[in-house]
């Protein structure tokens, strides 16, 4: 893989940045981390050479100066809210986070229930954190947030909310996803901060959109195909233009918000520190890239990537043909299409020629191996054992797993009912583990499973959940055709 992003750099830079806007507030901050702050898998297919987990590894380099808040709107408790790259909901994310935190030495000050109403799966959620040991604080809705100032920054507003105890000079605010409520839980602490005479302050930190690179660079505009749902918008920072006539890149939430921001800071400290969004911000990633050729076409694929996630999401009911359509205006801004993924393209090609299932994936020297389902093997299981073998140098004729090997677990899969009796990903990675132990083909392939990590895939049709967790795991970045294998209405994940 070729690298376009220095992330040793990275970490001294972005840390030392952090250091000083903590001596900028006179030792206290509170920082609000949008985005994902571990498993950044977004940042690392745009900006190839950044970690998934760098921005906790650049927060590392602080933990004896940091601690955390953790918070969660309460009613996405209630809904049973999902972080889609995980497949898991808020409320287990939160529980994530906390683990992901504390096992790295950074304590988590409490949890902070957002949007407080007294819930019912809020309250057994609050109970189940209590019983591990946890503190948890209420924040409550405030009528006319953000626009009535006067409410807001008052006892009956931000007073009304509980304070979290903190003692380190960096705070760390973050959440499961979007809506959380991190700056809203930044500005009440500041608000208890300063009616007790403590001098804190406030900065926010976004991996994206990178407000140094130009406004239609492709990281850039991955960024907007990323929150197509969000209606997020790259713009320029007017504010940031007229203070210091230097053009920087924002996005559209925290251009319309800040005049109502500026006045909440000037009302809770006397004295806004920021004359524009941008100014608010600590990211230096935009500082760290080192060869834009690399980046611009890894955030072109992942713009293809979200454009046929979209394509998939409206097929099985979960998007919509507003996403779809926006994110094929941003391909056609930087004339980008589908069949520029090569995976996409080589499946296409399979597709018409046959009239099974068929998968692609490329490797890491850009080699193209494919797979079609048989008899025995679906699409994704024969393409895997495929990819391994060429990996691995062993011939195309050889089998890694005797048929009469695979036959006994199909006939299971047969009498426990299971309408589909090819094997999964995850059967045939049993299989060949159990059969490495006696054949030397088998072992060498199964050696070279790491390397997968990081590869493109495609699929002719949507791939059912078994399969999919399995992709998931192996780090591979996953397309598919909008289609099912059948023309049934009722379609079991």
């Amino acid at each position: 893989m070729k690298i376009g992003f220095d992330n040793d750099l990275y970490l001294k830079t972005q840390s030392e940045h952090i250091k000083e806007r903590i001596e900028k507030f006179g030792g206290k901050l509170y920082l609000e981390f949008g985005g994902k702050l571990f498993d950044d898998y977004h940042a690392s297919r745009v900006l190839p050479g950044f970690h998934p987990d760098s921005k906790i590894s650049m927060l590392m380099q602080l933990k004896d100066q940091a601690e955390a808040i953790v918070c969660i709107n309460s009613n996405d408790i209630e809904k049973n809210k999902i972080r889609g790259d995980l497949g898991i909901t808020y409320d287990l994310e939160v529980m994530r986070l906390i683990d992901s935190f504390e096992n790295r030495g950074i304590k988590v000050c409490g949890v902070v229930l957002t949007m407080y109403a007294e819930q019912r799966a809020a309250k057994i959620f609050e109970q189940r954190l209590v019983d591990q040991g946890m503190d948890v604080y209420h924040h409550y809705k405030i009528e006319g947030y953000p626009a009535n100032i006067p409410l807001i920054v008052s006892e009956a507003g931000y007073g009304k909310n509980e304070f979290v105890k903190t003692s380190k000079p960096l705070v760390i605010v973050t959440a499961p996803g979007p809506g959380s409520g991190k700056m809203a839980v930044c500005l009440s602490q500041l608000y208890h901060e300063n009616k007790n005479g403590i001098k804190a302050g406030y900065a926010k930190f976004e991996t994206f959109p990178i407000w140094n690179l130009p406004l239609m660079h492709p990281v850039n505009i991955a960024y907007e195909a990323a929150t197509a749902d969000l209606d997020d918008k790259n713009m320029i920072d007017p504010f940031h233009l007229t203070a210091y006539g230097e053009t920087a890149v924002n996005y559209n939430r925290d251009i319309e918000v800040f005049p109502v921001l500026n006045e909440m800071l000037n009302q809770i400290m006397g004295i806004s520190p920021y004359k524009s969004p941008t100014d608010m911000g600590v990211n230096m990633v935009g500082r760290c890239i080192i060869d834009d050729a690399v980046v611009r076409k890894a955030a072109e694929e992942e713009i293809i990537r979200r454009y046929l996630n979209a394509q998939r999401e409206r097929r099985q009911g979960n998007g919509s043909d507003r996403i779809v359509t926006k994110i094929d205006l941003l391909m056609k801004q930087l004339d980008i299409r589908e069949d520029d993924r090569k995976v996409v393209s080589a499946v296409r090609k399979k597709m018409s020629s046959v009239d099974v299932p068929v998968a692609a994936i490329e490797l890491s020297d850009g080699t193209i191996v494919t797979g079609k389902a048989g008899d025995l093997l679906g699409a994704s299981p024969a393409m895997i054992l495929n990819a391994l073998k060429v990996i691995a140098d062993i011939p195309d004729d050889v089998h890694l797993i005797a048929p009469e090997f695979v036959e006994p677990v199909r006939k299971l899969k047969e009498i426990m009912g299971e309408k589909n009796v090819t094997l999964t990903i995850n059967d045939v990675l049993i299989a060949l583990s159990i059969y490495a132990g006696k054949d030397e083909n088998a072992r060498r392939a199964l050696e070279q499973l790491s390397n997968l990590k990081g590869c493109e895939v495609h699929l002719s049709i949507i791939p059912n959940s078994v399969n999919e967790a399995t992709y998931r795991r192996l780090g591979v970045n996953l397309t598919c055709e909008p289609r099912y294998e059948t023309s049934c209405m009722y379609h079991r994940n």
